[in-house]
């Protein structure tokens, strides 16, 4: 098969497309024909070893994946070959074929295609576990996400609409302000116009945001500590702008705010120490309820490109450019939407 592989952190050359052996086949595994591979940031950190998941190389970036089945372990009991499905695995899916785990393949419905699925293992996942259960979001709370044009943020706006929150977006272009308003935000934040902090005071009657989704850190994170509510949660989801920040621990003690940090390979078996019993099954219908959303024309994920897998280093260029809106898929296999639902 075709994979794109990495076989150095310190020669972006010697990453690339090659003919490679298909993995093998496991007990409990399921083998993809993969029509579409997510590209993200995290990939950036990953093909230069600087993701917390450190792989050695040589081995193949990508971590979500749609497509079809080509095979089933003996002990596989949910799919099925000739099954469409989406899958998260911890590396592996920028490739024409992968084998992943049966506990993280989950089944699409026929209304939600291959671009649209490959959102959700991770990008979507983030976003409700963070939202739904780590900040535990009310209805009518006010909820303010950093980098909203981003594939995160993107999907954060749409799953706090559906959890009944008011949303706040802040972005810097007007393509991304645009991109966050036809994604269900309600108050646009320009921060090229001033200071955030006081267009989120503004916004909400002096009280600040209940709740923060930040993927950015650095500026962005402390702008966020200057605003937020009382009782307020700030999930960190991640540091797209380079820069991991302090605490600032004296906002936190005054304001009574809990910082709180989301990991979601720590829920689908990716970290050191695994998850509880019966999270399997929680993440498993967390996935049901975000399909479901889709299906239903409630989420709406937003593909802003495609490229073949031969296109990867296009992919990576635009993602680090920072002009992506929504997300940057591959293409392993070609296909045609109408033929894949």
């Amino acid at each position: 098969m075709r994979a794109v592989v990495c076989r150095s952190f310190d020669d972006p050359a010697a990453t690339r497309v090659e003919d490679i052996d298909a993995p093998p086949l496991t007990d409990d595994g399921v083998r993809l024909r993969v029509h579409t591979a997510g590209v993200s940031f995290a990939n950036l950190l990953v093909l230069t070893g600087r993701h917390q998941n450190r792989a050695e190389p040589p081995f193949t970036p990508g971590t979500e994946v749609a497509g079809v089945v080509l095979a089933c372990g003996p002990r596989v009991t949910r799919v099925r070959p000739g099954d469409r499905v989406v899958a998260g695995v911890r590396a592996g899916g920028q490739a024409e074929e992968v084998v992943v785990p049966e506990r993280t393949v989950y089944p699409l419905p026929d209304a939600v295609d291959f671009d649209q699925a490959v959102h959700f293992p991770t990008i979507y996942a983030t976003a409700y576990a963070g939202l739904a259960w780590r900040a535990r979001t009310e209805p009518g709370e006010t909820v303010l996400v950093n980098g909203a044009a981003g594939g995160s943020g993107l999907a954060a706006i749409e799953v706090a609409k559906c959890l009944g929150a008011r949303v706040l977006a802040v972005a810097g272009t007007d393509a991304k302000l645009d991109a966050a308003r036809r994604h269900g935000a309600d108050v646009l934040i320009d921060r090229r116009a001033g200071p955030v902090p006081q267009a989120v005071l503004d916004a909400t009657g002096g009280r600040g945001a209940d709740v923060v989704f930040d993927p950015v850190g650095g500026d962005a994170y402390r702008d966020a500590m200057r605003c937020i509510a009382p009782d307020g949660r700030l999930l960190l989801i991640g540091f797209a702008s380079g820069e991991i920040p302090s605490m600032a621990a004296n906002i936190a003690l005054v304001k009574n705010v809990t910082v709180i940090g989301l990991y979601w390979g720590y829920y689908v078996g990716w970290a050191r120490v695994p998850p509880p019993p019966g999270t399997e099954a929680r993440v498993h219908a967390a996935l049901a309820t975000l399909l479901g959303w889709c299906a239903d024309g409630r989420l709406r994920p937003e593909t802003c490109a495609r490229f073949p897998l031969e296109g990867f280093r296009e992919a990576l260029a635009m993602i680090e450019s920072r002009a992506v809106i929504g997300r940057v898929a591959l293409h392993p296999v070609a296909w045609a939407p109408a033929a894949a639902r």
